[in-house]
């Protein structure tokens, strides 16, 4: 069952938005909450109201699959937010949203080097000006920021994420997966909360409003209104407005934190988003059929979207 195009575009951008919005949220949150500490409450909360949802659901069968939701959660939820929410420490979240959306390119990359995956010009093209859009966020610094290396990070463990999904995801009910995984997640940035940082959390109402945003709105609402979209649209046409998602990032950076970004940083997110449109859209559905089987997964805190 397909959905009207109005319903599709009004989901879509509130998706989108969410996944943008996320970024500044998570700064503010920075103010009252060390990083590891926000992120493993954020996804410990998510993931468990998730889980209590879908327990009727077909649960994951034996150790292997138990541990295959696990080792999705250490990529997905830990790796990407964990480096994510602790770049910014040094970098404002705008930035952090662009660096990370470069992990569709490396798909790519990696798709061709670990699978010899083929793709057409049009998405090779997309990887190089999406590549040429790093440099030029990169290059422009006088120095190479700590924080953008760690961003960056995030972003090659939201690659490994996609690839994960890809292969474990046809065996799993995608929102179990999703539940469990966040809660993996989330119990290992509590851990590494305890050995990596102090830990603090202010509690106050301003702090519980940011995770709550966080962990309902930016996990589960998220989540769930991006799997209806892919369950009824098309996959690869539907993950080319992933674009969006850095542009919201910025937006909301700009009104929540009256945050200012340099010049190269607008133009180099520019040619990244350029990049991820060319290697996600498609021109018809033989070519959505490709993407969805060969590339570029994509992925909401909590699975592939």
């Amino acid at each position: 069952m397909s959905i009207g195009r109005s319903r599709f575009t009004v989901l879509v951008l509130l998706t989108t938005f969410l996944m943008g919005v996320a970024f500044p949220v998570g700064k503010i949150g920075l103010t009252y909450a060390s990083p590891f500490l926000l992120m493993g409450l954020r996804f410990v909360l998510a993931g468990g109201l998730l889980a209590i949802f879908v327990r009727k659901r077909k649960q994951p069968r034996g150790a292997k699959q138990w541990l295959q939701a696990a080792v999705l959660g250490l990529f997905q939820s830990a790796g990407v937010m964990g480096f994510v929410f602790f770049s910014m420490r040094w970098i404002n979240s705008g930035e952090s949203a662009i660096i990370t959306s470069t992990s569709p390119l490396m798909v790519i990359v990696l798709g061709v080097v670990l699978y010899r995956k083929i793709y057409r010009w049009r998405q090779w093209l997309g990887v190089v000006i999406g590549f040429a859009g790093v440099v030029l966020t990169f290059g422009l610094h006088v120095r190479i920021e700590p924080g953008m290396l760690f961003c960056f990070a995030g972003a090659v463990c939201f690659t490994v994420a996609t690839l994960l999904i890809n292969r474990y995801g046809p065996e799993f009910d995608m929102t179990v997966l999703a539940a469990y995984q966040m809660l993996a997640g989330g119990i290992a940035l509590l851990v590494l909360s305890s050995f990596a940082e102090a830990p603090r959390f202010a509690l106050n109402a301003a702090s519980l409003l940011v995770l709550f945003w966080l962990a309902v709105m930016c996990s589960i609402v998220q989540f769930s209104l991006w799997f209806y979209l892919l369950k009824h649209g098309d996959p690869a046409r539907t993950s080319a407005f992933l674009f969006l998602v850095p542009l919201f990032a910025v937006l909301c950076s700009f009104v929540l934190l009256d945050e200012r970004i340099a010049w190269y940083v607008y133009a180099g997110g520019a040619l990244i988003c350029v990049g991820v449109f060319m290697v996600n859209w498609s021109g018809g559905r033989k070519d959505g059929l490709v993407h969805r089987n060969e590339g570029m997964g994509v992925t909401v805190n909590g699975i592939e979207k």
